[in-house]
């Protein structure tokens, strides 16, 4: 799902989609039709983005079906870590995926997934952020994700709530992440990291080049700080509004660097 906003903004929400094809589908456990690591109700948490003006990109399909954060080749982000693949054949809890291991895609149909579904996003994606930079003079990407906040997979103990990557200080400017990682830690009752575990995936690590006006923050929450993080994985809209303004605020303040930067 595509909406075209005003601003110079564009909000992409990789992991969100839940639809898996039926042939996939029937190939898959029980656990795996339930999608569990869905980075669930993304459009609901930032239902202010639009009257923001941003741009909100949505995938529609489950990250089991192909990961959209992932490099086209399936290249680790992580070296040394354990990570999900390109077409995942494990869950966020190590289990297996797929009821047979000879039903595990292959190299022809990781091809077949990528044009059918990855392309489509990304070249979504890639125009958006051209379009924007044409027309402000400079592109603002948010890249929305969330995730359980104890995965003994991943991390060690509770994950920090509110996570922004910039691949290091390489996706935008510093003291614009400076300034979003501020207005993080004033958040209540709620804890923050720059460029912890999670730095940013492909997405803002492609499509972030600051020299070239390109300025990319991926946000990984953990789920707990605005829904309930097992089945049947209820939004909590009551949860959900405490850190919310928090989150306009980041949105705001990359708002006001581009309006800064066009200048």
């Amino acid at each position: 799902m595509f909406h075209q906003g005003t601003a110079p903004l564009l909000v992409s929400m990789p992991h969100t989609g839940t639809h898996v094809p039926a042939d996939i589908a029937a190939k898959l456990t029980p656990e795996g039709r339930e999608v569990h690591d869905t980075d669930w109700h993304m459009p609901a948490l930032y239902d202010f983005a639009k009257a923001l003006g941003a741009s909100l990109l949505v995938a529609t399909h489950s990250r089991y079906v192909i990961d959209l954060n992932r490099p086209p080749d399936g290249a680790s982000l992580y070296p040394g870590q354990s990570v999900t693949g390109l077409c995942p054949v494990d869950t966020f809890d190590d289990t297996p995926l797929y009821a047979n291991k000879a039903d595990e895609p292959d190299e022809a149909e990781i091809a077949r997934r990528r044009e059918a579904w990855w392309q489509p996003y990304h070249g979504q994606l890639r125009a958006e952020l051209d379009r924007i930079k044409r027309e402000h003079g400079v592109a603002m990407l948010w890249d929305a994700h969330s995730i359980r906040s104890v995965l003994p997979r991943f991390f060690e103990g509770k994950l920090p709530d509110l996570n922004l990557g910039t691949a290091d200080g390489k996706s935008c400017d510093p003291a614009l992440a400076q300034q979003l990682l501020d207005i993080a830690k004033q958040a209540p009752g709620h804890t923050s990291v720059l460029n912890g575990r999670f730095k940013g995936g492909y997405i803002t690590r492609n499509y972030g080049q600051p020299e070239q006006g390109f300025h990319a923050v991926q946000l990984e929450m953990t789920q707990s700080s605005y829904m309930q993080e097992h089945m049947p994985f209820d939004y909590l809209p009551e949860v959900a509004a405490r850190i919310q303004p928090t989150m306009q605020r980041m949105l705001q303040a990359m708002l006001a660097f581009a309006q800064a930067q066009a200048r």
